[in-house]
């Protein structure tokens, strides 16, 4: 019989201050990015706030994972959701008084950034040190189901409560981002980690020196990196809801959502059934999933059609996410995770931010139907491609090796 994994108090501490966190930045993005649009009514504008998003997580990769290795985890992520409070304070303020424009917007995204620039890395390193290794893969499982329930709940409540004025959803992410940080640091204080080698060029650059040595980590995440950065259509769905599906702001919050409702069922469904075998293959069939899903919501005119592509659009990307995480998690050292996981966390920054900057730029150029369809089919030249140049990740055959005798 399976130990449940919520029988771990820290691990449940560590679920509950994820989801509020993701709960928050998701409604948050609902309410940035309809405010965006209704001040600029410009496509490339709602790109731009993700490239200002992206912008601090480039510049701070090396510096996070040095942090996440070498100070105490819990604390960091408290101190980062804590500062994510504060501006969704400071925006809600702003809101109500009528003074945020869109470079007030710009300007808290960019600082938005570089808060989850440490906060997500350093998560995701700490998470392997609350469990056994054989709990991992359900734990990484059960824990994107809840960033997936706040993902669905997120936008929905976020498109609902703009009706209010941005400043109500704005207020309501401040509690949500509090909320977290005080779950984060409930976690008991972990015993101190081993000596640590001192902050030098090599094991700064350590976490990218290991990447490139595992070519199977390092196709799984530049795999990741390509497909949603061609395959994100995410910068562009108030365009979508506006213009070509004719909704309101409830529309956008439910396109939000439908991504993660079929992401939820996936990933509830792998933390009751874990991928066991063929692995390799189960990933790049994934991700050609998204790819077709993608080219299916970008042509699409009908509201319920354009929620089903998406909801098969976030149902496959989850297993390429929970094979993708368990493979870093389970072939890094601790010592090194938090190095590794700021490279990785770059990755899927430069594919969900610089995404929406991509699209929003193609949009430009295109139109967002043009600019979805043709990323779609990007991806999947992209899987194609990826079969040939990492053999290795596409026959490998299960999550956990055998470590030998």
């Amino acid at each position: 019989m399976q130990t449940p994994v919520f029988s771990n108090p820290s691990f449940k501490r560590f679920w509950l201050s994820r989801v509020a966190s993701g709960f928050a930045y998701q409604m948050m993005t609902v309410a940035v990015g309809w405010q965006m649009y209704e001040l600029t009514g410009s496509a490339l504008s709602l790109g731009l706030v993700g490239l200002a998003q992206f912008l601090p997580q480039l510049a701070l990769t090396l510096v996070v994972g040095h942090a996440a290795d070498h100070m105490e985890r819990r604390r960091i992520v408290f101190v980062c959701q804590a500062a994510q409070g504060l501006l969704a304070a400071i925006l809600a303020a702003g809101s109500l008084a009528g003074l945020v424009d869109q470079h007030a917007i710009y300007a808290c995204a960019f600082a938005i950034g570089a808060a989850r620039s440490f906060e997500m890395p350093t998560m995701q390193a700490l998470l392997p040190g609350l469990a056994e290794t054989a709990m991992l893969p359900r734990m990484l499982a059960v824990s994107a189901s809840g960033w997936q329930s706040a993902v669905i709940v997120g936008p929905a409540l976020g498109g609902a409560l703009y009706l209010a004025g941005p400043q109500a959803v704005y207020g309501v992410c401040a509690v949500c981002f509090v909320l977290g940080s005080a779950a984060m640091f409930s976690i008991p204080r972990q015993a101190p980690q081993a000596r640590r080698e001192p902050p030098t060029l090599r094991s700064v650059l350590g976490g990218i020196s290991y990447i490139r040595s595992r070519p199977e980590i390092l196709g799984a995440i530049s795999l990741d990196l390509f497909s949603v950065l061609l395959g994100g259509a995410t910068a562009l769905l108030p365009v979508y809801a506006k213009d070509i599906l004719h909704s309101g702001p409830w529309g956008l919050g439910m396109l939000r959502a439908a991504p993660a409702v079929g992401a939820l069922s996936m990933s509830l469904f792998l933390a009751r059934v874990p991928l066991t075998r063929r692995v390799g293959h189960k990933m790049f069939g994934a991700v050609a999933v998204f790819g077709v899903s993608t080219v299916v919501f970008g042509l699409s005119t009908s509201f319920p059609l354009s929620l089903a592509a998406l909801a098969c659009l976030g149902a496959s990307d989850m297993v390429s996410v929970v094979i993708r995480s368990t493979l870093v998690q389970l072939e890094t050292p601790d010592e090194l995770r938090g190095r590794v996981s700021a490279v990785n966390s770059i990755f899927i920054g430069t594919s969900n931010q610089l995404g929406e900057f991509e699209s929003g730029v193609t949009a430009a150029l295109f139109g967002a139907v043009g600019s979805v369809v043709l990323g779609g089919i990007g991806t999947l030249v992209v899987v194609a491609l990826w079969m040939r140049l990492f053999p290795a990740l596409r026959l490998r055959d299960k999550l956990v090796q055998n470590k030998p005798a």
